[in-house]
């Protein structure tokens, strides 16, 4: 929240006493014996509360108010009256005050008036950000949103590479949004009318996996499945986006490193060599530099995939960005499913702010979506959600919740189907069946029936 007051009255007592308050409190505070020079100071950007005595000379409280208003309609302004005041209190909180308190009040009263035109005050600033950012971004495709440092030099990491056809390496933990930048670059290059081709490289058996890069003839598998030209060849012109790629088999490495050489590929299905033109976006929630010094992933590779590399920070290392991204989830998912936008409390973005996010901006997207479609029925204290008992669980156990949640959610959108599900959430077949039965979780809950 934030801690500053501009405070204006015409009688040094209380001047000084409300300010020293408010100091101890830890509140930044500016003291005016009348308005003008305070008016001088406030604009638009003004963070934080303003209080004024609607009794002074020259220009009195609800000029002041008006005046104010005229700078920013939205500014928290709390009025004092005394007590043959109250029809003018009423008239300025038609105009727009936030409050008004009548003399004498309690240290206490004044503080909750204060701390809460202080939280509407940050709200509306944010609200004021994350329109900003939309509109910055306001383009087709995926947006990049914050304003945190990191993520502003990723922007301009973007922004200098989005034209060029330089292959691109993504690290980050699961959850970051890893593809999202993949996206953005595909989608802001000239390439956005070609095909993003994705292929996640551990949640294909490492058996199919060549199959899926180079293709493969019918006679390949006795599944009698027609000869297909594998995903090198449906990129070509566009971008292939290769998902955590520190799980690629050693001997397709090999393969791979040959057709990044070359830029040329001879798919099974056709049987001739076809030139490439190709933009390779590889992500891995691994240090790829240091399993290639070990001798954990082809070095060469390595280095022809490594024309730029960009860092995904976790959740929990720009904190200063959840609001917003959780605000425009909410906002999105209102809008996709028709449903009214929820109002998040103080007290729950508290609550947002003070937890770690295992699941980074995954974790927080699906929680925006279950308080969007779910509304009263949810709080960010209910069980399986954010609470206080939820801060006291071990790492693992957050990791467990957030993993039950996003199997669960991923089984229901697709009603029940494990096919779609492992898809979705990029696992291999055993792997989802392995998750499944570690969580008790059952597939045929998830069946709708009619």
């Amino acid at each position: 929240m934030n801690k500053h007051v501009i405070f204006i009255d015409d009688e040094k007592p209380i001047r000084d006493a409300l300010g020293q308050t408010l100091e101890l409190e830890d509140y930044d505070v500016s003291l005016f014996s009348s308005a003008k020079p305070a008016l001088d100071i406030i604009d638009n950007h003004y963070t934080g509360v303003i209080i004024s005595d609607i009794n002074m000379p020259g220009i009195d409280g609800l000029t002041f108010l008006k005046r104010a208003l005229a700078i920013d309609p939205e500014l928290s302004i709390i009025l004092l009256t005394g007590h043959g005041d109250i029809t003018m209190a009423v008239d300025a909180m038609r105009i727009g005050a936030y409050d008004f308190l009548e003399k004498p009040f309690s240290t206490e009263t004044l503080l909750d008036v204060v701390k809460r035109a202080g939280d509407k005050r940050e709200l509306i600033l944010e609200n004021r950000e994350l329109r900003r950012e939309l509109e910055a971004q306001s383009g087709p495709g995926p947006r990049i949103l914050g304003s945190n440092p990191q993520i502003k030099q990723l922007r301009r990491i973007l922004s200098h590479i989005k034209d060029t056809a330089a292959d691109v390496i993504i690290q980050g933990e699961n959850g970051t949004g890893k593809e999202l930048v993949a996206r953005f670059l595909h989608d802001h290059s000239a390439r956005q009318n070609k095909p993003f081709i994705t292929i996640n490289c551990n949640a294909i058996p490492q058996t199919m996996i060549e199959s899926e890069l180079f293709g493969f003839e019918s006679s390949t598998f006795s599944s009698g499945q027609k000869k297909r030209s594998g995903k090198l060849a449906h990129a070509n012109g566009g971008t292939l986006f290769l998902n955590e790629i520190e799980s690629m088999p050693a001997p397709l490495q090999e393969k791979l490193l040959r057709v990044l050489e070359n830029r040329n590929v001879e798919p099974s299905a056709i049987n001739q060599m076809m030139d490439l033109d190709i933009r390779f976006v590889s992500a891995t929630k691994k240090d790829l530099k240091v399993m290639s010094e070990r001798g954990e992933f082809n070095q060469d590779l390595y280095y022809l995939l490594n024309v730029v590399s960009v860092n995904l920070p976790p959740l929990r290392d720009r904190k200063d960005d959840l609001l917003i991204l959780f605000q425009n989830f909410t906002r999105t998912a209102s809008t996709r499913y028709g449903i009214e936008h929820p109002v998040i409390s103080p007290e729950q973005q508290t609550k947002l702010l003070e937890y770690d996010w295992p699941g980074n901006v995954r974790e927080l997207r699906n929680l925006a979506e279950r308080l969007v479609l779910m509304g009263d029925t949810v709080s960010l204290s209910n069980e399986g959600e954010i609470s206080d008992e939820q801060f006291n669980l071990t790492l693992s156990d957050r990791v467990n919740r957030f993993e039950f949640t996003l199997l669960c959610d991923a089984l229901r959108r697709h009603n029940g189907c494990l096919k779609e599900a492992q898809e979705e959430l990029g696992l291999a077949r055993k792997t989802l069946y392995d998750k499944m039965k570690k969580h008790g979780i059952d597939k045929y809950d998830f069946k709708v029936t009619h």
